[in-house]
Formats: structure tokens, sequence, C-alpha cells
């Protein structure tokens, strides 16, 4: 997808990617928070409890929130990364899907009187999941993020190495192939594929490392 200049543009968003965000303008840069978030915004909404109609409206409201807010974020560690702004964000909108769910009041009831803090329901988010046994939005996000880290981390190997080899060490590593059938499949040596897997592991192992070491 991205061209082997951009391959080192690491995930997640670094403070150039987040820079060129607050520029409206930046088309690309837009393109390129969307390849990278809206799975894991996606996925965090589908394992809270949303349909899929509804998980991809919070997609489309994340990105339209993190668009007018994004010019408000500070990076300050001391105070909060990107990783758990974006959070809130994709919260926000969660929340937002669960009260839609909630039914509208006719009208007349209650003889037209506001309802009192005490007589509204205090259901948070994850009560209304539907199944209770899901775990907080926190451990949903972070599962995500790191499998959202394993998919750079895939990609980035991808921009480095030779088609093939890339193709013999996915087969191994993500999808589980014997290498027997690795090799017979893509008409390769037993040894090379060997060979593709082990050097290949090393660099994603390094890839891996280095996305873990260096988020915003």
């Amino acid at each position: 997808m991205f061209g082997h200049q951009k391959w080192k543009e690491p995930i997640p968003t670094r403070h150039s990617l987040l820079d060129r965000l607050k520029d409206g303008h930046d088309q690309e840069a837009w393109r390129v928070f969307f390849d990278t978030y809206w799975k894991l915004i996606y996925n965090t909404a589908i394992r809270a409890g949303l349909t899929e109609s509804e998980a991809q409206d919070v997609v489309q409201e994340t990105v339209i929130g993190v668009s007018k807010n994004i010019p408000e974020f500070v990076y300050d560690p001391a105070k909060g990364t990107f990783k758990a702004w974006l959070l809130r964000q994709t919260t926000w909108r969660i929340a937002d899907q669960f009260r839609k769910r909630l039914p509208t009041p006719e009208p007349g009831a209650n003889d037209g009187k506001p309802r009192t803090s005490s007589e509204v329901p205090a259901t948070t988010t994850l009560e209304r999941v539907p199944d209770p046994a899901v775990p907080a939005l926190e451990a949903l996000w972070e599962k995500e993020w790191e499998e959202n880290l394993v998919d750079a981390a895939f990609r980035r190997v991808k921009a480095q190495a030779n088609p093939k080899q890339y193709q013999a060490f996915e087969l191994c590593v993500r999808h589980k192939w014997p290498a027997s059938k690795v090799a017979s499949d893509l008409h390769m040596n037993a040894a090379r594929v060997y060979l593709a897997k082990h050097r290949l592991s090393n660099l994603l192992k390094k890839e891996l490392l280095e996305l873990k070491t260096k988020p915003v």
C-alpha cells in the first residue's frame, strides 16, 4: 500500500504524522491515519458489543472527532499519550451508539417535566453491552492495539523483503503452514524456506521492538 520510502512511518502515530494531521489539508496524512487506525477502532467497537453497522459509524464519527480535536492535542508523556487520547475519542462514540439504542420518550411523557438526575437510570456504556462478561474497554483497546502493532511490523518487514521470501515467511509464521507445504506450493527449496523464516522472524522482532519503544 505504501511506497518504499514510507514504510518507516512507525505505528502508532509519530510526532511527524501528528503534526501533519493538524494541517487539515494534508490528505495523505489522513489516509495514513485512517489506514493505520480504522481496524483498531472498528474491532474495539465490535468487541464492546456493537453491530457491524454501529461499529462502522463509530469509525466514521471517531475520525471526524479526531479531525476536529487534533489541533488541541499536545504530546506530553506526563499528561497522557496519543494512544490514550484516541481511546477516549473512540469510547465517546461507542457510548453514543449504545445511547441510541435506548427508547426515546414519547411526547408528553412525564407531563412534559424534565426528569431529575435521580429519575434517569445510571447505566454506563459497559453496562449496556449485551454480554456482561465483556471486559473493560481499556482492556479491549490494549489487545487491539497490540494486534495493530503486529500488523504494522509485518507490513514493515514486507516492505524490506524479497516478495517470494516474504510470502514464505508469512505462510509459515502467520498462517502456520508446515515448511514442507510452503516449499511445495511456492516451488522453493525447503532450506530457502527455513532461511527466509529465520531471517525475517528476526527482522520482525526488531521492528516490533522499535514500534513498542517509540509510540506516542
